[in-house]
């Protein structure tokens, strides 16, 4: 799934300078020669452990799958 939903490559210093330096989940730094994933739903790159945790969300379709026991904003 991961390979579908997301691509991912080693932070370059041109993608730093001229795209983004920061994850776009917990905008943590990034730095040169991280592992960095583009989240090809959202249009952004994300560190490791935001791709991970948002690919345990995810089903076959790229979508989230929100916990129904999980209260909502309109529960």
């Amino acid at each position: 799934m991961s390979s579908v939903c997301f691509v991912t490559q080693v932070a370059t210093k041109e993608i730093l300078l001229r795209v983004t330096n920061v994850c776009g989940e917990c905008y943590a730094d990034l730095k040169e020669g991280d592992t960095i994933h583009y989240d090809m739903q959202n249009y952004r790159f994300l560190c490791d452990c935001c791709q991970q945790k948002l690919c345990s969300m995810m089903n076959e379709d790229c979508e989230i799958i929100y916990d129904e026991a999980e209260p909502g904003l309109f529960c």
